[in-house]
């Protein structure tokens, strides 16, 4: 492994941490300013996990307590373990090569998968609510997400996300595929604040209707584990969308001239606008924007809508490789 290669895989899943943070203060403060209002400062999600971290772990007496603390850390572990499948700006992933479309959602699911388990194990009835919510929500959108990753093997005969960086896919198809990958973006989007829990998706949780849902019983160090695992997945999810169809870097776009250490800082400077540009579109203005739904709007628009989206651009790359 190179020197580079080697600080992504220890210090990504830290520096990870820290984005995800970042990411979530700017979300609720951007979001905050699109209602009129002033919002939390950006730094209000480590004061969150602070706070939790200094108070007391409670586990319910009817709990299962291996199970219902062991999902905390196997949502956190998941969660950064994807930051080692994705290219950095320049920076190779360190774990390129080893399945990683395939394991990235083997890795989303799993994060929700502890979720719901943990949501199971906690003996509450609002949290076995929100766990079947989430199970049903998991069945309908991650028929999408596998669709929009069998386009892109399709089109590159690969899995590998730094193979997909190194030749953006708009580069590469001719008109009818551009129109199949603008489709696969489309759907991508669409699935985006469902993955992540977010409005109008977060039913499972429904803070108004079922207290909180699988999160019910979680308090102390395990709430704070929960709470950094959806930052880092926050952040995992839009550096996958960036490295998928935007993943232009200022070299290819002006021909660049730099080297060393400044070329390193202005792609990664570069890559981190583009995460941001997709959370506040993808996340930000989606759950600004609307309300709640129920589990079988949500459900329906997955397995109709989405589903269609997304087949009919597959279609479409399909016939052009063809």
């Amino acid at each position: 492994m190179t020197p580079e290669t080697i600080f992504y895989a220890v210090g990504m899943p830290i520096i990870g941490v820290f984005l995800g943070l970042v990411y979530k203060g700017i979300d609720r403060r951007v979001s905050a300013r699109m209602t009129s209002r002033i919002g939390p400062p950006i730094r209000q999600p480590f004061w969150d996990v602070g706070k939790l971290l200094l108070k007391e772990t409670i586990v319910p007496a009817n709990a299962v307590k291996w199970i219902f603390n062991a999902m905390p850390i196997l949502a956190l572990a998941s969660s950064m373990t994807l930051l080692l499948y994705i290219p950095f700006g320049i920076i190779k992933a360190p774990l390129e090569g080893y399945g990683d479309l395939v394991v990235i959602l083997y890795l989303l699911t799993l994060q929700a998968l502890a979720m719901a388990i943990g949501g199971f194990a906690s003996g509450s009835p609002f949290s076995s609510v929100g766990a079947q919510r989430e199970m049903v929500l998991m069945m309908s959108y991650e028929m999408p997400f596998a669709i929009v990753i069998t386009g892109f093997a399709l089109i590159y005969k690969s899995f590998s996300l730094s193979t997909i960086a190194s030749t953006p896919v708009w580069t590469i198809v001719g008109p009818l595929g551009g129109i199949g990958v603008f489709l696969l973006l489309i759907a991508f989007l669409l699935v985006t604040p469902a993955e992540l829990a977010k409005l109008p998706f977060d039913i499972a949780e429904a803070e108004t209707e079922i207290a909180e849902g699988m999160l019910a019983e979680y308090s102390g160090r395990n709430l704070a584990l929960f709470y950094l695992s959806d930052a880092v997945r926050g952040f995992a999810m839009m550096a996958i969308e960036v490295v998928l169809f935007i993943p232009f870097t200022l070299s290819y776009l002006f021909g660049l001239n730099l080297s060393g250490a400044t070329l390193y800082i202005v792609e990664a400077l570069w890559f981190l606008f583009k995460v941001l540009l997709f959370y506040v579109s993808a996340v930000t203005l989606v759950r600004t924007s609307f309300a709640r739904f129920r589990i079988e709007q949500a459900s329906r628009l997955f397995w109709v809508y989405v589903n269609i989206i997304g087949l009919l651009g597959l279609l479409l790359i399909w016939v052009e490789v063809m």
